[in-house]
């Protein structure tokens, strides 16, 4: 399972850098629709890419893990409050949906909860 837990750390580690790095004028967009400050983009953006490079970390420090998991789930069931509070539909609420229930795993894996 901890290889899984390791593919699972790439994966939304890889998937945030692109969306905020290669995929920012989007982000812009989102958060404009949102409602939300520029100053909040910017640190949520801060947040996620320190987050993402800590779960890249975690795979040869494993102690690292859990609350970078935890927090992207976090910051992923945020995601989801906003694209329900503005009505979005099903196809832009899936991404933020996927990296949420895989952080959450993560954890759960760094946990021993699933074995």
């Amino acid at each position: 399972m901890i290889n899984l837990s390791v593919i699972a750390q790439l994966i939304v580690a890889i998937s945030v850098i692109i969306v905020w790095v290669f995929r920012f004028d989007n982000i812009v967009k989102e958060f404009k629709q949102y409602g939300l400050s520029d100053l909040t983009r910017t640190l949520v953006g801060a947040t996620k890419i320190a987050l993402a490079t800590l779960l890249i970390t975690g795979i040869w420090y494993p102690s690292l893990v859990l609350i970078p998991a935890l927090l992207m789930a976090f910051l992923m069931l945020s995601a989801q409050y906003f694209h329900f509070k503005v009505n979005n539909p099903w196809q832009k609420r899936i991404p933020s949906l996927f990296l949420m229930l895989l952080s959450l795993c993560i954890a759960a894996v760094t946990l021993n909860l699933i074995a």
